[in-house]
């Protein structure tokens, strides 16, 4: 199965939606490079189309998200009544065109790029859903596209443009289930394993033999995981870990930065800062002077907190 994968945010961006039907005898309309995704949901007959080499038979209670930037056509003529709703979407976030049964490339970390200084960065997560699929909930879907369908006559007011991207996201939601019920891909499994064990223990000193024996992995293929499904090392991964939970004890406490060095899993004080200082662009106490404006009474640390 190949999955269309988004990072997010920005969500993917409803545009239009609407139900149609093709008579027997009748071809879906052939086009090129249309520049949005285009959904199609059967829900009686068969829908024979093709996007590129690919060639697809979506039957009722099927979907199938069609490239913006792909060749997509008829393969035949339908064979009976067929109706489809279709729904249109952009992303103006980053995409891939993924195929799980790739092996995952070794790829260098991304240089860091400039940024302002925030109290909390938005991490950016993917959202993962199969080009063409069996869809868990059908009937589920189609009210969903059926909601749509009633807002659209009232869609050049701004609150209800607002209710048509809350439910365009329940229809991305259920899409996705239809791929969550299946059994994750072994590099998939592989990286969410390794993130979790590092959320875990990331006050702990590293050691990638050590990861690949708690996860039955050799090191090397757990790099590779990890590359494909978050884009960076292990050992980044942890860096970013610690670094988040540093600039919470900087800003909702008043421990020593020498001592946030310690409890969030840095050995030496010295290289804390240099780390923490390439990634945020400042120094710790620097960055602890962003807050220190409200002079109110801080909350006392409590080692182990989750907060």
């Amino acid at each position: 199965m190949t999955y269309l994968t988004f990072t997010v945010p920005p969500m993917p961006h409803y545009i239009t939606s609407g139900l149609s039907y093709i008579p027997q005898g009748g071809h879906h309309p052939s086009r090129s490079n249309i520049q949005v995704f285009d959904l199609l949901i059967t829900t009686a007959g068969c829908l024979y189309i093709g996007e590129e080499n690919a060639r697809y038979e979506v039957r009722p209670g099927q979907a199938i998200i069609l490239r913006p930037d792909r060749y997509h056509y008829s393969t035949q003529p339908c064979e009976e009544l067929t109706w489809t709703y279709w729904l249109h979407f952009h992303a103006s976030g980053s995409w891939v065109h993924d195929d799980p049964r790739m092996e995952p490339l070794l790829l260098e970390e991304p240089p860091i790029a400039e940024r302002e200084i925030e109290a909390f960065v938005v991490a950016p997560f993917s959202l993962r859903i199969p080009q063409y699929t069996t869809l868990l909930h059908p009937e589920k879907m189609y009210d969903l596209l059926e909601q749509l369908g009633q807002l659209q006559p009232h869609a050049h007011v701004s609150a209800v443009r607002m209710s048509e991207q809350l439910v365009f996201q329940e229809v991305l939601r259920q899409l996705a289930l239809s791929s969550d019920s299946e059994t994750p891909s072994a590099a998939r499994a592989c990286a969410e394993k390794a993130a979790s064990y590092l959320r875990q223990h990331y006050r702990e000193a590293f050691s990638a033999k050590q990861l690949g024996d708690e996860l039955n992995f050799h090191p090397v293929y757990i790099a590779r995981c990890m590359h494909k499904e978050y884009g960076c090392s292990p050992v980044a991964y942890l860096l970013r870990i610690r670094i988040e939970q540093a600039k919470l004890l900087l800003m909702q406490t008043s421990l020593p930065v020498a001592h946030i060095a310690q409890e969030v899993g840095f050995e030496q004080a010295a290289y804390f800062t240099a780390s923490f200082t390439k990634l945020e662009g400042l120094s710790p106490r620097s960055y602890r002077q962003q807050f220190s404006r409200d002079k109110r009474f801080r909350q006392p640390f409590r080692s182990g907190s989750n907060r």
